[in-house]
């Protein structure tokens, strides 16, 4: 059975940091694009970060360029959202996703995606 297990998350200080991880279960991260996207209450969900099957691609939403980092490790089967300078506007409950496709590329797109996490909130409040 595939799965997407997801950790971090949890209540920051605006201005703090936060450390989201995400690995498949039952299947390799090779050949897998990864994204996340995020959903505020009362909002559409929306996508935050993705990161091509090669790690050598990366999108990030505008709202996030400069504080957040995407990163993958194939070889531990693992994908990381690096969140810094958070602010109470990045609170959300934040979903792994991850496609069977070995582009060169990532896709923005939530439709695009084959496998998700159960989701991890992330508040960010003083």
């Amino acid at each position: 059975q595939y799965q997407v297990v997801q950790s971090g998350g949890g209540l920051v200080q605006p201005g703090g940091s936060l450390t989201l991880s995400c690995a498949p279960s039952g299947f390799p991260l090779n050949f897998h694009a990864v994204a996340w996207f995020r959903q505020a209450a009362g909002k559409e969900r929306e996508g935050v970060s993705c990161i091509a099957s090669s790690g050598k691609m990366t999108h990030y939403a505008d709202s996030v360029k400069g504080r957040f980092k995407i990163s993958r490790d194939n070889a531990k089967n693992i994908v990381l959202l690096q969140m810094d300078n958070l602010k109470p506007d990045d609170t959300a409950v934040y979903y792994c996703a991850i496609e069977a496709w070995d582009g060169p590329y990532c896709h923005t797109e939530e439709t695009e995606y084959d496998y998700w996490g159960k989701g991890t909130r992330v508040t960010v409040s003083s």
